[in-house]
């Protein structure tokens, strides 16, 4: 899919095809919403890393489609636009897969809720793929990955509640992508910074917890690892972001330890291969163990693990969501 300059801009609809403004206008917003129930970055990063060796540098020989949809419809024209071509890389952009396609359009792939990949190779199963629960009623797309010495993979999407969706843009478009063109940075990429963060929350009275969910204020940053990285950080969920900010417009020392925590966080989780709540599964089908270090997400009425604390972690909720801190040593 082609996107146009002018994301306000109609379009004729194509048979079977699905009217761009109709199909993204509202489907990052809607994504957002559903945050608490979708694998967050580090999962994704996990999945990422479990692919790429059975992706980059493979040609895509075959691309089979056992339903035309999933969240959204599947691409027009999807099999014969991409089978053919070599994956050069495959990348990632906050919650989101991208599969760059040697002179062709970009794979985009968004897990939502239960979406999960395995491997497969040749007549066996591949090393990454153990014994799974899903039934295979539900792999919905297969993309079959040719070596050069003419081994093959297969990777298989499976997704239950068909909350996930794969979309193409083209290579030179992707930056206006309605999903990626305002995220803000990676939570562990460079351009992550206190500085960065001062600048965006000056201005702003909202709770540090709603600020941090903001994806045009650091991209692919969830739920679980935002309450994380407040505890760590010994902030309260409540506290004015504003107050994190000198009135000349530079970070507290306060808001320098937040951005710390976290980098920090994520990284520990994605080392851990992501937290794996709810359906979340890696590509070799078990589960991450991030989950098992958690301070205080989920951990309600258990005590604060901060040393000399003495506090017990408490559930409270901000719009619509569990947060999770200790009121004691969150301030």
């Amino acid at each position: 899919m082609h996107l146009p300059g002018n994301p306000r801009k109609s379009h004729v609809r194509r048979k079977g095809a699905w009217d761009w403004t109709e199909r993204h206008a509202n489907t990052y917003m809607d994504l957002c919403r559903m945050d608490a129930d979708m694998p967050e970055l580090p999962e994704v990063e996990t999945v990422r890393r479990g692919l790429a060796p059975f992706m980059e540098g493979r040609r895509l020989v075959r691309l089979t489609l056992n339903r035309a949809d999933l969240r959204f419809p599947l691409p027009v024209d999807f099999r014969a636009r991409v089978e053919g071509h070599r994956i050069e890389r495959l990348g990632r952009r906050a919650k989101y897969l991208v599969m760059m396609l040697e002179d062709g359009p970009a794979i985009i792939a968004h897990l939502g809720m239960s979406g999960s990949f395995r491997i497969e190779e040749g007549n066996a199963l591949g090393a990454f793929h153990h014994a799974r629960s899903k039934d295979q009623a539900h792999d919905h797309v297969v993309f079959t990955m040719a070596a050069e010495d003419g081994s093959e993979a297969r990777i298989v999407y499976n997704d239950p509640r068909r909350f996930g969706f794969m979309d193409l843009v083209e290579a030179d478009a992707l930056d206006r992508y309605p999903a990626f063109a305002a995220l803000g940075p990676e939570p562990s990429g460079n351009l992550l910074s206190a500085t960065h963060l001062a600048e965006r929350f000056r201005e702003r009275r909202t709770p540090i917890k709603a600020a941090l969910l903001d994806q045009h204020v650091i991209a692919g940053l969830g739920n679980i690892y935002v309450c994380e990285a407040l505890h760590r950080s010994g902030i309260a969920p409540t506290v004015p972001v504003r107050s994190l900010v000198s009135a000349a417009g530079r970070p507290s020392k306060r808001l320098e330890a937040l951005t710390r925590a976290i980098r920090e966080v994520i990284a520990e989780a994605i080392e851990a291969g992501g937290s794996s709540l709810r359906d979340h599964i890696r590509t070799d089908g078990s589960l991450g163990y991030f989950q098992h270090r958690f301070r205080v997400y989920d951990r309600e009425g258990e005590a604060c693990p901060t040393p000399g604390c003495g506090g017990t972690v408490a559930r409270i909720v901000q719009s619509g969501r569990s947060t999770f801190c200790c009121p004691d040593c969150q301030r």
